[in-house]
């Protein structure tokens, strides 16, 4: 290492903002970085997925299931927010013709992602029930805009 020079780069930043290590994350796991999105991860992860019931403990774990999904998906980071250590994201993730989302609740400690509960849905991929048929056009909506509009200012009146 010449001294003029300083140390060679470094492959993968070092994220630390908790919103950064979730964006990291994301970003990371579209590119199929692997290695880079395994840096966000804490050895201990604990990842909750309600909707179907499943649990994935240790961050290999939890690479692999990724790793394992059939090719052709993208990630999508729409917006990520922070309270502290608390990391909201909201990601879409396009697959096969067929649009899935993901709100990821993420608890950062140290610079890598210890937990999250990931809500996914699909594109119609749940049911309207019964009783709210009649509230509105179910096939009046074929996809949801790409994101929301911006919010009024704070002096003006909404329209």
């Amino acid at each position: 290492m010449s001294p003029r020079l300083g140390p060679p780069p470094r492959t993968h930043k070092k994220l630390r903002a908790p919103i950064d290590v979730v964006r990291g994350f994301w970003e990371r796991l579209g590119a199929r970085d692997w290695t880079g999105a395994r840096l966000c991860l804490d050895e201990h992860l604990v990842v909750l997925w309600p909707a179907t019931k499943e649990r994935f403990e240790g961050a290999a774990t939890y690479l692999s299931m990724w790793q394992a999904f059939p090719d052709g998906w993208q990630v999508r980071v729409e917006s990520v927010a922070a309270d502290r250590n608390d990391v909201l994201s909201w990601i879409e993730v396009p697959f096969d013709g067929q649009m899935s989302w993901c709100a990821q609740r993420a608890r950062v400690f140290r610079g890598r992602i210890t937990t999250a509960i990931d809500l996914w849905t699909d594109e119609g991929g749940v049911l309207v029930p019964s009783w709210r048929t009649a509230l509105h056009d179910v096939d009046g909506v074929h996809a949801v805009p790409p994101s929301l509009p911006p919010d009024p200012a704070s002096n003006e009146e909404p329209s």
